[in-house]
């Protein structure tokens, strides 16, 4: 497995192409997310020259998986599309706060494509700690996150605390929690 980091314009034309190909093929074609992107890939007002990206990529050089981080001093996807899920607290505009967002973890190319609430746990906890150390390393002492429940059991086996900002809502049919992930109490892990 290997890792690319960098941001949105240290990634050469081809990747970006390359990543927003497949975030449209696990997040729409696969998951159903109903989103309106241009046709055949998913990029979004979040994805702009300061995002920052974690890509996996197997050993035949295939995206198996991704995650996109930006600072909550920039507009970020919880505070703009899902603050209902902060349980009426202010959404965090702080420059060690991060935002984990467009995490998958999905070979598409297995005969396993992806279901809602499905983990590819063998790629999804390095992308995941890659993706933290990342963040670390950028000066985020926490990570915020929408997440599915699911993720919380993927945190758990992997070790990782984390914790709600408030309780589980109904969004387009699915449980989702917003995700706070300190990056201190998870020191030995990244």
């Amino acid at each position: 497995m290997k890792f690319i980091t960098g941001d949105y314009t240290s990634l050469n034309p081809d990747m970006r192409q390359a990543l927003f190909s497949y975030r449209h093929k696990v997040f729409i074609e696969q998951l159903g997310w109903e989103l309106d992107t241009p046709e055949g890939l998913e990029r979004d007002q979040f994805d702009h020259d300061d995002t920052l990206y974690v890509i996996a990529k197997d050993d035949q050089q295939h995206i198996v998986g991704c995650a996109r981080l930006l600072p909550t001093t920039d507009p970020y996807l919880l505070e703009e599309v899902f603050p209902e899920l902060l349980n009426g607290q202010t959404p965090p505009k702080d420059p060690s706060v991060w935002e984990l967002s467009r995490f998958s973890a999905f070979d598409l190319n297995a005969n396993d494509l992806p279901r809602p609430g499905q983990f590819s746990s063998e790629v999804t906890v390095d992308l995941l700690k890659n993706a933290l150390k990342y963040a670390k390393d950028c000066g985020a002492t926490q990570v915020i996150s929408v997440s599915p429940i699911g993720v919380e059991r993927l945190l758990r086996r992997a070790g990782f605390r984390a914790h709600r900002a408030g309780p589980p809502k109904i969004i387009d049919g699915y449980p989702l929690i917003a995700c706070i992930i300190p990056l201190s109490e998870n020191h030995l892990q990244l």
